[in-house]
């Protein structure tokens, strides 16, 4: 925090009275005996202490009430140091870098085994170098996020980083939907680097410091004055204000005279605010009416009942206001912390002792007498112990993390209005903005999603409940100088217009509706790119954008990858991508058209399996049914008339037996899908326009040596060459749609025609429109990407406008300025091809197979039953052959495997009524036999 200059005359008398008591107070040092190079060691009855601070600062004056306080608690409590006194040594810095510095080591000579302050950020830094070669633990009130860092080794914040308040900061930017601040500060050590990490936190929220407006710390009113009118002509209206008390309310002040405290305006004061405004007896009126709206940043300390007690009994002493605040409470809890911390130290036995630094020798010639600064021996053990001393003070809970730091890190966020300040919320590193105390945050899990962030509602400056919008125009501001594409053809998507705007098409309409629903307004005139006679080249249009030639560039620019190198783009508001446009005609009428809807291979498939299904029906009825029995040269005709038939569900032959019905009504099934797919085929090829070209996709256009057309101005014509490899010599510039439709129309082998255009989707669909589907896209897109409105590198308009594109979309009105402007076309996307309506074995070689394996299974339980009936029936022709057999001259002779296959065949050709009589009577023979040798019984032998 920087330093204040405060009059104190009127407290003058009890300051004496308090100093009168700090000497009555001390003792004295008893002294022993040392040998070497290292000082006496002392056995103290008081312990030095040292304070840092600017007692006639806002911060100071406060500060100083703490420190007092506390050694009067400390030395009063028999509890701490066990006999032992603090003597706390005060030195004022005078807010000067150069005699707080001599102070300070003007104070370290008096050795002292702690320092408390600074409170100034730039005498810490200081001071910061000094305690690291003297080993003294400085607990300082400075809130520099810089003193932060490795190198000071001894420095110890007792207070919060400033690091996390900008962070604050820029949580309440974000939470109100703001992109860019101005950033108000003295320029100073503390100014510096509270700002620098300002940006840093703006920056993880998409969001950053449009202007930085930086004064000495001893600016007059008219320095002020010309740095706030420069201010006042920038876009942003929201003002984080990081400076001391003094400086502050001069800033406040020049603003109302400006005006700048009215309707519109956002103003964000740091913690230093409320540090003048608590220890005010009396803010004056005048000096509120300065503040009317202001957002401020306190330190949040919890309020317990040790805090209650203390202040209610400080106030109580002084009968009146108390003079006190956060820092009085960081600097009371500073002066506890080095006392339990000594406290340790002196139980393990640490003693107070100092060393010459021989680093510190007295230069001959020089008055410095810097060997009067002396190293304080146990300053690593006592750093030992005050970062890892933990108690609840009256700020808090005290407890250092890894970094150094204070634990849980929380504001109290402020509205001043009327002759006050009213809570609205809390902000702490665990869960960012809430209105709940931050103490009951802690029990539970922490929860930073959008949804959990809330605040209170207030009154802005202007006194009005509605949020500033946080960007406006002045009367002296640029308006957007917007570029538009002076398009030659495709006049849809953008064109020139007599209009006041200049400007008309379906791409300036999705702009202009975007921009309505910012939630600033957004001032901008349009700027024509081109001549007209031709398309501009969208790429030297995307680059006057990222050389800031405009700020901006709308229209159908499509976002492809070098153009997002040198400029940011929307959202995109419109789907695009190349395709192919070849052209198409009307099939002709052909004699053996019919023949086209199956390939070759499935013509002769399923011709083999018709044939194929009649002779496995004939096989399993010839024996059970009449109608598939007679003469071979009838039985031929039959099984080709009833295979062929099936084909129209026309077989007059009814069949009887249960293999044969399931063969055929598997066989129907898959004659009725052909017949289907035959049937829809053939419409199609009939009635369908077919391509006039062998181009059928964007691989086939590749290979091919024809020329294609490209639309002039395209990103299309770097793509095909540096991406596709196609020769430039190739590839044909064509400016319009009724050149299009000529280069088409002429065919690749007449000079000027080409075979095929390769174009975006969206010019594509309105050109396929205006020629009455004459034409056709083949293939599929071979790109993906979208049309966008390019801004320059880190514009917060991208963003934004992202935001309105998307809400655009969702609501429906981005469909609707589509249906206005473009041609809705009832051309299909893709073009059939003759050679894809053909099917293929490969589309049902499935159906086949599984007919194929149900006649096999068929013609098994068929052959089976046979084979078993004729094992039944072979014995007849045995028995027949026995009276041969019985004379002797016959010779012993077995059936040939001719004659066996023969008499199997014969067997099979009988019908299955004649086969089972046989057997049955063969049957009833096998009985007899039996029967009689049952009736009689043989002779005995």
């Amino acid at each position: 925090m920087a330093c204040l200059h405060v009059d104190t005359s009127g407290d003058l008398v009890w300051r004496v009275g308090l100093v009168f008591w700090v000497l009555c107070a001390l003792a004295p040092w008893k002294v022993f005996g040392s040998a070497g190079n290292a000082s006496a060691v002392l056995e103290p009855a008081i312990v030095n202490v040292g304070a840092l601070f600017t007692y006639g600062s806002a911060i100071g004056k406060a500060a100083e009430l703490g420190l007092l306080a506390a050694i009067d608690d400390v030395n009063s409590d028999p509890n701490i140091l066990k006999g032992k006194k603090l003597n706390l040594i005060l030195h004022d810095t005078n807010c000067s870098g150069f005699r707080g510095m001599v102070g300070g080591l003007q104070l370290m000579e008096k050795e002292v085994v702690a320092v408390i302050g600074p409170q100034s950020s730039g005498i810490a830094h200081v001071i910061s170098h000094v305690v690291n070669q003297l080993h003294l633990p400085l607990l300082s009130l400075a809130t520099d996020p810089a003193l932060s860092a490795l190198q000071y080794q001894y420095f110890l914040r007792t207070t919060q980083s400033d690091h996390f308040q900008m962070r604050a900061i820029a949580d309440i930017v974000e939470h109100f939907e703001w992109r860019e601040v101005i950033a108000i500060y003295v320029d100073d050590d503390y100014g510096r680097n509270g700002i620098s990490s300002l940006g840093d936190s703006l920056a993880t929220h998409r969001a950053k410091i449009s202007y930085k407006a930086a004064f000495p710390p001893l600016a007059s009113d008219s320095d002020i004055m010309k740095l706030l009118v420069k201010v006042n002509q920038k876009e942003s209206r929201v003002f984080v204000v990081h400076v001391n008390p003094d400086s502050g309310l001069k800033v406040f002040s020049v603003a109302k005279k400006l005006k700048m405290l009215t309707t519109g305006y956002v103003w964000i004061a740091t913690d230093w605010l409320p540090s003048y405004l608590d220890i005010s007896d009396a803010v004056s009126p005048d000096t509120m009416g300065l503040l009317q709206g202001v957002i401020a940043l306190r330190h949040h300390i919890p309020n317990t009942d040790s805090k209650k007690d203390f202040l209610s009994g400080w106030k109580n002493s002084l009968k009146g206001s108390t003079g006190l605040n956060s820092y009085s409470l960081y600097a009371y809890d500073s002066v506890w912390l080095a006392a339990r911390a000594l406290d340790a130290y002196f139980d393990e036995g640490g003693k107070i002792s100092f060393s010459n630094d021989p680093r510190l020798s007295n230069t001959p010639g020089s008055t410095l007498n810097l060997s009067t600064l002396r190293v304080f021996d146990g300053g690593p053990q006592l750093l030992a112990k005050v970062l890892t001393t933990s108690f609840t003070g009256l700020s808090g809970e005290i407890m250092f993390n890894g970094d150094k730091s204070r634990i849980h890190p929380a504001y109290d966020i402020l509205s001043i209005g009327g002759t006050g300040t009213r809570l609205i919320g809390y902000w702490s590193n665990y869960s960012k903005l809430s209105t709940t105390v931050p103490e009951i945050l802690y029990k539970k899990p922490p929860n930073t999603s959008a949804s959990s962030q809330h605040l209170y509602s207030f009154i802005w400056p202007g006194e009005t409940t509605s949020k500033p919008k946080g960007w406006v125009f002045p009367d002296n501001g640029k308006p957007l100088r917007i570029a538009v594409p002076n398009r030659f053809s495709y006049h849809e998507f953008a064109q020139k217009d007599k209009s006041p705007r200049g400007v008309r098409g379906f791409c300036i309409d999705v702009f202009e509706a975007a921009v309505a629903l910012l939630p600033y307004p957004v001032s901008h005139t349009y700027v024509l790119f081109g001549d007209g006679l031709r398309n501009p080249e969208y790429n030297d249009l995307v680059s006057s954008v990222a050389e800031k030639t405009f700020d901006a560039a709308v229209g159908d620019i499509t976002i492809v990858t070098n153009r997002t190198k040198i400029v940011d783009f929307t959202q995109p508001y419109m789907e695009s991508g190349l395709v192919v446009v070849a052209p198409v005609r009307a099939a002709k009428s052909k004699p053996w058209a019919f023949l086209s809807p199956f390939t070759l291979e499935m013509w002769c498939v399923t011709g083999i399996f018709f044939l194929f299904v009649g002779a496995v029906v004939w096989i399993l009825e010839h024996r059970t049914n009449h109608e598939f029995r007679g003469p071979p040269r009838k039985q031929v005709i039959t099984v080709f008339w009833f295979s062929f038939s099936t084909m129209f569900f026309s077989h007059r032959e009814n069949t009887v037996s249960t293999l044969g019905r399931l063969v055929l009504i598997l066989w129907l099934f898959v004659v009725l899908i052909i017949n289907s797919s035959y049937t829809a085929s053939l419409t199609s090829i009939l009635t369908v326009r077919q391509l006039s070209s062998q181009i059928d996709g964007i691989d086939s256009l590749i290979k091919s040596t024809q020329p294609i057309g490209v639309q002039d101005g395209s990103f299309a014509w770097n793509y095909l060459i540096y991406e596709m490899n196609i020769a430039a010599s190739r590839l044909v510039k064509l400016k319009s749609m009724e050149d299009y439709e000529t280069a088409l129309r002429k065919g690749p082998d007449v000079t000027g025609g080409v075979a095929a255009i390769v174009d975006e989707l969206p010019y594509i669909e309105v050109f396929l429109g205006k020629t009455d589907c004459t034409f056709k896209t083949v293939g599929q897109e071979f790109t993906k990407s979208g049309w966008g409105f390019a801004f320059q590198r880190d514009s917060p308009f991208a963003v934004d406008l992202s935001t309105a594109i998307l809400q655009l979309s969702e609501n429906g009105d981005l469909q609707k300025l589509r249906n206005r402007w473009l041609t809705k076309t009832g051309c299909s996307v893709q073009s059939p091809q003759v050679d894809s309506s053909q099917l293929s074995l490969n589309s049902f070689w499935g159906l086949f197979l599984i007919c194929f394996i149900v006649c096999v299974l068929a013609l098994a339980v068929f052959w089976y039953r046979v084979l078993c009936q004729y094992k039944r029936f072979t014995p007849e022709a045995e028995v027949q052959a026995e009276p041969h057999e019985m004379q002797p001259s016959a010779p012993s002779r077995r059936p040939t495997k001719a004659s066996s296959f023969k008499n199997l065949i014969e067997f099979v050709d009988k019908k299955e009524v004649e086969i089972k009589e046989i057997l049955k009577r063969k049957a009833a023979e096998s009985r007899g036999p039996a029967q009689s040798s049952g009736d009689f019984s043989s002779p005995p032998a």
